[in-house]
């Protein structure tokens, strides 16, 4: 099956160019979007008719022109969960959870990668590859495994041992690189100037990104057909935040919505904040942070390749960009699994501190709807947390286990 054929236009200076392995304009070097055929048939109707779930549920709206080149391992179809417990503790009752630690290698990276791979196998390309904080890596390598193409994974050797071993588990060849991730992501460009590979966010970023509006679309249909009325989202490159904000463009002009008034809410943390540190100072240009120090490493990316856009759309929406410290990230992580089940990493847990603060401060009002992209796993990075949890070491007697647990908890000592 043909699918809508996609065009690319520069986000500058509007030039346009066909579909092909390209990330910058020719003219201005500005970044280049993909721009989409409207579907022959009303895309709302169209997606009432489909059973499944994820992310190729919007083949119409993703830049893979043959259903033969799809490479799909169940990335998307997250659940967006009432927060009730959480809500109450933050003092928000509109709280909800966009919750996709669940994706087949726990993070929201699956979205793009299912899409950049895809491409790679469209385009024919004998190799694929990323520049990663760690959660990507493991994407990509699922992806480009399940399509049986030789992936090449760049990370910084300070990215956790958790997110190296799973990538490597897929038989990726993994390159831990002595730097930043900016380091890094320089490699990367210079091995698509020297070798035939389609590194996802480099040569194949604008098809790659087209996956994460994925978790708008699935929001949004979730939600009664509607746009959220607050959304906070997890900055490293910025590129999340404007793929959801496309995403809602994208259902606007096919007339699937109207009056959209959602504030993009950006976070990141104090120690590699560059995006939200330009929106405390108001100024147009994001400064890069040349040596991230924090914890969360999943989004320690010190110059931010959409910053700029990022921070045009937080201000265009009447959003805001928040900085949490790594002690508040730390006490999210456990505040979010307590109170909702899910165990997610700092990356993902940080958007709960962010709408925790914003509460305190005022910007959020208790009746106020909140969308928190909760964005990976925390078994990914759980070396910065300890359990809170008690264990107890006991011998094989019952009544071993009823004096240890009637000490912690009376009210079995009265049953």
């Amino acid at each position: 099956m043909v699918l809508g054929v996609a065009k690319l236009i520069c986000r500058i200076c509007g030039a346009e160019y066909p579909p092909t392995l390209r990330n910058v304009c020719d003219k201005c070097l500005g970044a280049v979007d993909v721009i989409y055929e409207e579907p022959h048939e009303n895309l709302k109707n169209l997606l009432s008719t489909r059973t499944a779930r994820g992310v190729w549920r919007y083949k119409e709206l993703l830049p893979i022109t043959r259903e033969e080149h799809i490479v799909d391992i169940g990335a998307g179809g997250s659940p967006l969960t009432r927060a009730e417990e959480l809500g109450k503790r933050i003092g928000i009752r509109k709280l909800l959870i966009k919750n996709d630690t669940i994706n087949p290698s726990f993070s929201f990276k699956d979205r793009p990668s299912s899409v950049a791979v895809s491409k790679a196998r469209e385009f024919n390309l004998p190799a694929v590859g990323c520049a990663s904080t760690g959660n990507l890596a493991s994407a990509t390598s699922a992806h480009a495994s399940a399509a049986n193409i030789p992936c090449i994974v760049l990370m910084p050797d300070t990215v956790e041992l958790p997110k190296i071993r799973q990538a490597s588990m897929y038989g990726s060849h993994i390159i831990l690189v002595d730097g930043t991730y900016d380091d890094t992501n320089r490699l990367a460009y210079l091995l698509t100037e020297r070798a035939r590979i389609g590194i996802v966010n480099v040569n194949l970023r604008p098809y790659y990104v087209e996956g994460s509006k994925t978790m708008m679309f699935e929001i949004v249909e979730q939600l009664g057909w509607r746009a959220p009325e607050n959304i906070i989202i997890p900055m490293a490159s910025g590129a999340l935040l404007g793929a959801l904000h496309k995403a809602l463009r994208e259902l606007e002009g096919f007339n699937v919505l109207d009056d959209i008034n959602t504030a993009f809410h950006g976070v990141q943390p104090v120690g590699c904040a560059p995006i939200s540190d330009a929106y405390a100072r108001n100024a147009e240009e994001v400064t890069p942070v040349r040596t991230p120090n924090t914890i969360v490493k999943s989004l320690a990316i010190g110059s931010p390749g959409d910053g700029e856009y990022a921070l045009g759309i937080v201000r265009k929406t009447g959003g805001t960009c928040q900085a949490i410290s790594d002690k508040d990230v730390i006490e999210a992580v456990h505040l979010l699994c307590q109170t909702t089940g899910i165990y997610a990493e700092p990356g993902g847990a940080i958007t709960i501190a962010a709408a925790k603060k914003m509460r305190e401060e005022g910007i959020l009002d208790e009746g106020d709807e909140v969308v928190c992209c909760v964005t990976g796993a925390g078994y990914k990075a759980d070396e910065f947390i300890e359990p809170r949890g008690k264990t107890y070491a006991v011998k094989p007697k019952i009544s071993e286990v009823l004096q240890t647990l009637s000490a912690e908890l009376p009210i079995l000592a009265s049953a």
